[in-house]
């Protein structure tokens, strides 16, 4: 799976911060033609993300262009002038505002018949779907199904804090009088939950106060204990904390590492179904919850500190 632990959102109408943000540390960056492009600068948009596919270096970067959304007139012509023009250079495309699963099979079918069109090889560009309204959030077990070029959910929270009626005017905050828990919790558990069932990658929306760094890390924290992958951030400031708050600890990916050493040695050298990992006891439980830790570690490009000695 790629490492997405900061999606960083780039407007295709803006040649200054797409070239800017080829050099930041993000995992993942989207060019916008969708919210950040106005309607006049649509189709000049959409050059400037070609080329920028084609020109820049994003090296290490998931490559992925955000196209409008189907109830509008530009959806077509944006997945077909990028993936005819720079389909080559594309990891993804991401649909926002899914509502069921026939949007996702719709993207899927026009992707099929430009990559069979182009000679591309079929099925290699992704689709990320982003839920933003309560119709989206019913549906999401038949979205997370609905097409193999599936990789994330993403939780787009303006749109759907709007969709709800929910009383606040700053994206990714509690509600004003919401005091008895995390207001956000449901739905993050809802799109968690869809998206593991079916080996997806799950992306917490943005956080709009873009100078308040400390809320920001506050927020992302609660959708990365819960077991988020990553999250949007639209400003540099972002791209570090989101790194660091969803990547191990250092302590954590040793640990993780060194519980599937002994756990290997355990089963393979001691046939053993269980061990001892100094005091605690590890099983085949532990081993998959390392799995994780360990995954997201080596990921993130962390590299170990400790080495297993087996025991004496």
């Amino acid at each position: 799976m790629r490492s997405r632990r900061t999606t960083l959102a780039v407007p295709g109408s803006n040649p200054r911060f797409i070239e800017k943000a080829q050099g930041l540390a993000a995992d993942e960056f989207f060019l916008d033609l969708e919210d950040a492009v106005a309607p006049a600068a649509k189709e000049e948009a959409r050059k400037n993300v070609v080329a920028a596919l084609n020109e820049g270096d994003w090296t290490g970067k998931v490559r992925v262009v955000r196209v409008n959304d189907l109830e509008t007139a530009w959806t077509y012509r944006d997945v077909i002038e990028v993936v005819e023009g720079a389909g080559a250079n594309l990891d993804c495309l991401m649909l926002p505002k899914v509502q069921d699963a026939s949007h996702v099979r719709w993207l899927d079918r026009l992707l099929t018949q430009i990559e069979r069109a182009m000679g591309h090889e079929v099925g290699r560009i992704g689709i990320e779907a982003q839920i933003e309204d309560a119709r989206g959030m019913v549906n999401i077990d038949a979205i997370a199904a609905s097409s193999p070029r599936l990789e994330t959910l993403v939780f787009g929270p303006g749109d759907f804090m709007a969709s709800i009626n929910m009383k606040t005017l700053v994206v990714g905050e509690q509600p004003p009088g919401y005091t008895e828990g995390d207001a956000y919790h449901y739905i993050l558990m809802r799109i968690l939950m869809a998206a593991r069932a079916h080996d997806l990658q799950a992306i917490d929306g943005p956080y709009f106060n873009v100078r308040d760094v400390e809320a920001f890390r506050r927020v992302a924290r609660r959708s990365a204990a819960l077991g988020f992958d990553g999250k949007w951030v639209l400003h540099p400031s972002q791209v570090e904390a989101g790194n660091e708050v969803f990547s191990p600890a250092q302590d954590d990916y040793d640990h993780a590492e060194l519980i599937l050493d002994a756990y290997e040695y355990a089963t393979t050298v001691e046939r053993r179904g269980a061990a001892m990992l100094g005091d605690e006891m590890i099983d085949e439980a532990s081993r998959k919850m390392a799995l994780v830790i360990a995954a997201k570690g080596r990921a993130a490009g962390l590299e170990r500190t400790k080495t297993f000695e087996p025991p004496a």
